[in-house]
């Protein structure tokens, strides 16, 4: 089968084209309607009609006969019926014509359109020229001006001069609303919205609220990075009690964008998490009940299920382990360095291991009443405001993370094998903070379990923490630094320079405390927005004072890179 060839040009054309100039020298004759189709330009009161039989151009588009052909080389205006006997009666170069309206070329000879690159590229420089303001507004408003008789060029549309756009009050709080993460109210910032409490449920609705108000994980979700509805995991409600058993579990993190997208809302209404709960009983069937369950355990746990369900969708990141393989471990995940030092010969095995959290003890010897001493002018350090004359017993969240980064004797039951020594040794166990998360969890270690008294107790102990914090002491850098001063072993410079780009100063954002007993208690989270303090009790939310939270049993404390902290900060402040 033979590919068809192009149609023959037009030899009338070509001749046109020898004995006449380009045909880009029509553009001067070309105008373009509002609508943006060309055409020949004449006065506006003008109305062509044929020259030998007064035909004017038919309204009706459709008809052979509305179309008029002015002669390119005498300007004549004829019909189709009189274009060809004008053609074959007049000197060669009377053949070609230009459609009046349309802007098209006309071979009289042939009875057919042609095309030029000259004519054409006349035509689209005349479009692209009427897509352009005008370069004089004096000019513009004068031609705007109503055409007088002797007028013989068309009338120019009015020229709109810039003006610069300032929203009213109206438009103005219409711009604050469409920002999910700002407002205008510091009484009631956006976001703020109670959960109800479905039975035994206060340590989800806590967890749900630090993570809400998380800056990298809130603006994940509300940048629409996770859209629940393209999911290829999602899952109706009404079809997962069937595709249980297939051993598909619906997707966490589809009912958490569902959460934000309920919280940032407006709607200041308690919400109901039901659907979230319902989704987190499949993938932990061990604890799909209506007791009490542990806020830092579900903290892991959902974590652990978000990065699961998004590790599927992206199949499995060559970085897991490292903080990027999915947005919960890009916003929590750091990783501690874990150094073991023989006493004998000084050989170390270091080994380095990623987390969500940091669980830290509490000192044993505080009493619950430790913060009503004698409470005489604060001052402050590393960020933390206490009181002068308090006890130096007084736990703080410096000293439980200086006593978590200081070296320790391992017991002799737990002798580690040597490589240099070839046997068990002794030896000395420190870690530290090798990189640090976006966003930092310190759990402290509330509830003792003894296997020898078979006995559990919660520690009611006190504790200090800081607004702002600086970890660089904690760091391996610094660990690095203290151990060896100056001289920095290869081994280690790689290390060092790990974590020299990140930044060590947080600010806390939530707190979650705990009050009761082990076996019946209470979880309540307080947020930091906009600089207040809200305490959000299940369905309740209320404004509290800075000292409601710094004298409340701390079980969970989330803080944030400052960068991040004050950026938000500064975006709700500028509304």
């Amino acid at each position: 089968m033979s590919t068809p060839s192009a149609p023959p040009p037009c030899p009338h054309l070509a001749a046109h084209r020898l004995s006449s100039r380009p045909l880009r020298f029509l553009r001067r004759c070309l105008r373009v309607r509002p609508l943006g189709r060309p055409e020949i330009r004449r006065d506006p009161r003008e109305l062509p009609r044929c020259t030998p039989c007064a035909a004017a151009a038919s309204p009706s588009p459709s008809r052979a006969a509305s179309r008029l052909y002015a002669c390119l080389s005498c300007a004549a205006v004829f019909c189709p019926s009189h274009a060809a006997a004008h053609a074959a009666a007049s000197a060669p170069g009377h053949q070609i014509a230009v459609d009046v309206d349309r802007a098209e070329l006309f071979c009289a000879a042939c009875g057919d359109q042609v095309y030029d690159p000259d004519f054409d590229q006349a035509v689209f420089l005349a479009q692209s020229s009427s897509l352009l303001p005008s370069t004089s507004a004096s000019a513009s408003a004068a031609a705007s001006a109503s055409p007088s008789p002797a007028a013989s060029g068309p009338r120019k549309r009015r020229r709109v001069d810039y003006r610069a756009w300032a929203p009213d009050p109206a438009e103005f709080a219409l711009m604050s609303s469409a920002d999910p993460t700002t407002s205008a109210s510091a009484v009631a910032p956006a976001g703020l919205r109670g959960l109800n409490n479905l039975g035994n449920t206060c340590f989800m609705n806590s967890v749900l609220q630090a993570l809400l108000h998380a800056p990298p994980l809130r603006n994940y979700f509300l940048g629409d990075r996770h859209n629940r509805f393209l999911c290829p995991r999602r899952t109706p409600v009404r079809n997962r009690a069937v595709e249980a058993d297939a051993a598909k579990a619906a997707c966490l993190a589809c009912d958490l964008d569902e959460i934000y997208s309920a919280a940032f809302s407006g709607e200041r209404t308690p919400y109901s998490p039901a659907k979230f709960l319902y989704s987190w009983w499949q993938h932990a069937s061990n604890l799909a009940s209506y007791e009490q369950q542990d806020a830092h355990e579900f903290f892991i746990s959902i974590l652990d299920h978000i990065h699961e369900n998004i590790k599927d969708e992206q199949h499995k990141s060559h970085a897991q382990g490292h903080g990027d393989c999915c947005i919960a471990h890009r916003v929590f995940s750091g990783i501690l360095r874990s150094d073991v030092t023989c006493t004998s010969c000084g050989f170390t095995s270091t080994t380095f291991e990623p987390c969500m959290d940091i669980s830290l003890g509490l000192d044993a010897g505080c009493s619950n009443n430790c913060l009503g001493l004698t409470n005489t002018k604060p001052h402050v350090r590393n960020g933390e405001r206490s009181l002068a004359g308090v006890s130096p017993k007084v736990t703080t969240l410096m000293r439980c993370l200086e006593r978590f980064t200081r070296a320790e004797r391992l017991d002799a039951d737990q002798k580690f094998f040597c490589e240099r020594c070839k046997e068990r040794q002794e030896s000395l166990k420190q870690m530290s903070i090798r990189r640090l998360p976006l966003v930092s969890c310190f759990h402290i270690k509330r509830f003792e379990h003894s296997s020898v008294k078979k006995m559990s107790r919660k520690v009611d102990n006190c504790l200090q923490f800081p607004f702002s914090l600086d970890m660089a002491p904690y760091l391996s850098s610094s660990i690095l630094r203290s151990r060896y001063g100056n001289r920095i072993f290869p081994s280690e410079a790689s290390d060092a320079d790990a974590i020299s780009e990140l930044s060590t100063e947080f600010e806390i954002f939530a707190v979650i405390t705990h009050s009761g007993k082990l076996e019946a208690g209470h979880y309540v989270t307080y947020l930091r927005l906009n600089n207040h303090w809200y305490k959000c009790d299940d369905a309740w939310v209320t404004r509290v004072e800075e000292h409601t939270v710094r004298t409340s049993q701390a079980y969970m404390l989330f803080y944030v890179q400052k960068t991040l902290y004050y950026k938000a900060c500064e975006r709700a402040a500028a509304v």
